[in-house]
């Protein structure tokens, strides 16, 4: 689940790599435009705005929703991230130590702590800057959140004034 500071964060990175790589730019739009075309008619959302249902019903569909499926950012021969300068904060975080929730739980992959103790995992911790996420969304107009295929292709963001 992207929030609109990460669709935001992608849309300009896009915009960076249609100037400057237009034939990547244009190969990432279209596993974009393909993700959407294959997972679309499950998407717990809008597909015409790209913008994810509030529901408790589409939430809770949300949670199961394209686990498996890779990425369209990921370049399907390297495995590699074709836009990992804007990446979302999702793609930020995952792996190392970070806490969660109300902050009492530490969550990591276990694949990257395969044997390590308690105490090197938190010696690992990283924080995240949540209460200026926080403050930031309060300053741009925000119609909700979305995922990254939808970012890619400019869905999901706020129409200009």
């Amino acid at each position: 689940m992207l929030s609109p500071l990460d669709v935001l964060r992608l849309h300009a990175g896009m915009e960076l790599l249609r100037a400057s790589n237009p034939e990547l730019a244009a190969e990432v739009t279209h596993r974009a435009d393909m993700w959407i075309v294959e997972h679309g008619p499950e998407y717990p959302g809008s597909l015409e705005t790209g913008l994810l249902g509030n529901t408790v019903e589409e939430r809770e569909r949300f949670e199961s929703f394209a686990n498996e499926a890779a990425c369209p950012a990921l370049c399907p021969t390297t495995g590699g991230c074709d836009v990992y300068a804007w990446r979302p904060m999702t793609c930020r975080v995952f792996g190392p130590p970070v806490r969660m929730g109300d902050g009492a739980a530490l969550a990591h992959c276990e694949l990257n702590f395969v044997g390590a103790s308690q105490e090197a995992m938190a010696a690992c911790e990283m924080p995240l800057a949540y209460d200026l996420e926080a403050d930031l969304l309060t300053e741009i107009p925000s119609q909700g959140e979305t995922v990254v295929a939808f970012a890619l292709v400019g869905l999901g963001e706020e129409p200009a004034a």
